[in-house]
């Protein structure tokens, strides 16, 4: 990493990888401070949406010298796009956080269109936003993860076996929620900031029905957004609604899920919903 970029992001280093779909990725490695793998190896923490969430996570990691409330050290392995598809990461991980066959909510269609109307995107951006959405691939984004990126952190950073982490926001909480409820043994805890289960048909939904009171053993950490829930904006009522729904059917079948309601809303929420996470299942 440049000596610019080095004095924003301590301790972190970037790398590019093509899976084995054809896409590339973007992955910033950043490691404890004084990390040293011979002497004491940390699980990692995968964090979905690195363009944007890198520079609002990474600097987190100074939380495992907290005095106050330690955070038991990891590894952050924030996940973003490369080259020119990184200035299109807000559409392309339509493609990649979104569960296959999840139906797309009239309403969040409709907060696309007032998109348009404020001048927030043009009617190109808003088809190619939601074109993402008509073949999503979750499933192949979750096998890239587990199989092709966590064997090169393991490898190349001296990971832990085991204790490893996922933290995904909006969307990505959508993708949190998916691993959670597919049972995958990479993570010992998952975190889900406003998951974008927008319609109640959602495949989250019909997950939950299939696996019955077999719930997987991964503690889950599930924040939402007084904002979302309070404001007028209907798809933001609809995702708290349906995440308070999910929550509620998983705590009464005995599910390791904790969950937490922040004073944000839904732009500003993902740093704090982060570390609400941290605090949740990574404290010492």
């Amino acid at each position: 990493m440049s000596t610019m970029w080095q004095g924003c992001l301590a301790d972190t280093d970037y790398f590019e990888l093509r899976s084995a779909g054809g896409h590339d990725y973007g992955v910033w490695v950043t490691t404890p401070p004084g990390y040293d793998p011979a002497t004491t190896q940390a699980p990692a923490v995968y964090v979905l949406d690195g363009n944007w969430a890198v520079g609002m996570t990474a600097p987190l990691i100074v939380t495992q010298k907290d005095p106050m409330q330690q955070i038991r050290p990891y590894i952050q392995v924030s996940v973003g796009y490369a080259g020119e598809d990184a200035q299109h990461w807000a559409r392309l991980r339509n493609r990649d956080l979104v569960p296959p066959g999840e139906p797309i909510a009239p309403e969040f269609v409709d907060a696309v269109e007032t998109g348009i109307r404020t001048g927030a995107m043009t009617r190109e951006e808003a088809d190619a936003y939601l074109a993402e959405l008509k073949e999503t691939h979750a499933d192949a984004f979750l096998s890239f993860l587990t199989t092709e990126l966590h064997p090169r952190i393991e490898r190349d950073y001296g990971t832990a076996a085991s204790g490893h982490g996922l933290f995904g926001y909006s969307y990505g909480g959508l993708f949190s929620l998916y691993t959670w409820l597919s049972g995958t043994t990479l993570f010992e805890s998952i975190g889900a900031g406003s998951p974008g289960v927008v319609g109640e048909d959602s495949q989250v939904f019909k997950r939950l029905e299939e696996i019955g009171d077999d719930l997987p053993a991964a503690k889950l950490h599930l924040t939402i957004n007084d904002q979302e829930l309070l404001g007028d904006l209907a798809v933001y009522q609809n995702l708290t609604k349906n995440a308070a729904t999910v929550l509620h059917r998983l705590t009464a079948r005995g599910g390791a899920v904790t969950s937490a309601v922040l004073r944000e809303t839904h732009v500003t929420g993902l740093q704090s919903s982060f570390l609400s996470y941290l605090r949740t299942c990574r404290a010492r």
